[in-house]
């Protein structure tokens, strides 16, 4: 469950959905002539230098991750949407989030991700195979949609066919809340709930006397000082790891094909000639196109450490994506350059103790699949479209819905 919800909207308040899209001129704005900004209709501050980012995010004497309100609204308010108490990371500082971390760390290993690799390029390459040369495609329909949903599934160890239910959900449960729908909203965000819950809840039971080499198998298994998850708690907590896992990888990827479709069309072609450039080339996009990585914080008591007097109580803001365009950290940062020697020390998965637990997975996912596509098609063309329609608001910002594109063999 989730506390009071801060209108984040309200603080840049874009005028269209593309504007939101890629909000440079905003970033600029803010970084050059308001870098410490307080915004009275949400009652928050707001700051966007890379330093000041990294501050708020790690320094958890000052800056705690809990309080009353939150720019985030995970979950749902029923019994099978919220989040157990065990595991709610994000509203707690450490040692305590430290130790709920541990608990869902034990399922992420670097062995896990070892395993896990192959699984992940055999669905990578049979989606990208499945496309056909030469003629229109739609890459979020045919890639960066089923590619994430598809991966959850299997690691989790449930059909594979049933991860279009896995995105539907999702999209439903990690919903912003608008303005002017929120009612409706809460009543879509309980049903999806409902429905996953009684969807994984007998694959879960029956894991716990057969288990397997996936992730619900592994959080059965975990045990830290004794602590351990109840069944009811694993399916609460894979819904967690399901938006996480679906939902800003999905966004991602399809931000990044955006890119090397429309920012730089010769990019595609240097990778083909040099697939050594794939890794940096995602570390790039994640710094420059993902779009808007945002968290917040409550102050713990009277401080100026960013250069203004915030009170105890005060809610920060704090713009990762806004730090990753800060030109005290990075050159020319406006501009799409995959050859920056330092596009690795981005803060799209954050920083400090809350730093992303499922960052190397969505790294890995978008160097596979980047890789099959090089692999099996020459180039690529940008087909035109409606930028405008073709948007929908999700919790990273707005995410394409499509993006229609020639592939050639």
């Amino acid at each position: 469950m989730y506390n009071k919800v801060i209108a984040v909207q309200d603080i840049p308040a874009f005028r269209s959905r593309s504007e939101e899209f890629f909000p440079l001129e905003w970033y600029k704005r803010m970084l050059h002539d308001h870098p410490v900004y307080y915004h009275e209709a949400t009652d928050t501050w707001n700051v966007f230098r890379y330093e000041d980012v990294k501050q708020v995010l790690s320094n958890h004497q000052l800056f705690s991750s809990e309080g009353e309100r939150s720019a985030i609204a995970v979950g749902a308010k029923n019994k099978e949407g919220g989040i157990p108490d065990k595991i709610n990371l994000t509203l707690k500082d450490p040692p305590e989030s430290t130790r709920r971390r541990s608990l869902i760390s034990a399922a992420f290993t670097p062995r896990a991700l070892d395993n896990w690799e192959p699984r992940i390029r055999q669905i990578a390459n049979k989606l990208v195979e499945d496309m056909k040369p030469d003629g229109p495609i739609d890459l979020v329909q045919t890639l960066s949609a089923p590619l994430p949903s598809m991966v959850m599934a299997d690691l989790f160890g449930v059909p594979t066919d049933d991860s279009v239910l896995f995105k539907n959900w999702v999209d439903i449960l990690f919903q912003p809340l608008e303005k002017g729908s929120e009612q409706e909203t809460e009543l879509r965000k309980m049903s999806a709930a409902k429905q996953y819950y009684e969807y994984l809840y007998p694959i879960v039971v029956r894991k716990r006397t057969d288990p397997a080499d996936d992730i619900i198998s592994d959080l059965l298994k975990v045990d830290i000082e004794g602590e351990r998850f109840s069944d009811d708690e694993v399916v609460r907590t894979t819904m967690l790891l399901l938006g996480a896992g679906v939902e800003t990888t999905s966004h991602m990827m399809a931000s990044l094909f955006y890119s090397l479709l429309h920012d730089d069309p010769q990019l595609f072609g240097q990778m083909r000639e040099d697939p050594g450039l794939v890794p940096q080339t995602v570390e790039e996009m994640l710094r420059y196109r993902f779009h808007i990585s945002k968290r917040d914080r409550t102050v713990k008591q009277d401080t100026d450490a960013l250069g203004v007097e915030m009170k105890k109580g005060d809610v920060v803001i704090a713009w990762m994506s806004a730090g990753n365009m800060d030109e005290q950290m990075f050159a020319n940062p406006f501009t799409l350059d995959i050859h920056r020697g330092n596009s690795k020390k981005h803060l799209t998965f954050g920083n400090g103790p809350h730093f992303c637990l499922g960052g190397p997975l969505a790294r890995l996912e978008l160097n596979i699949a980047l890789t099959a596509f090089l692999q099996r098609f020459s180039r690529i063309e940008p087909v035109a479209f409606d930028l405008e329609k073709s948007l929908v608001m999700s919790a990273p910002g707005q995410s394409l819905t499509r993006l229609p594109m020639r592939a050639v063999q």
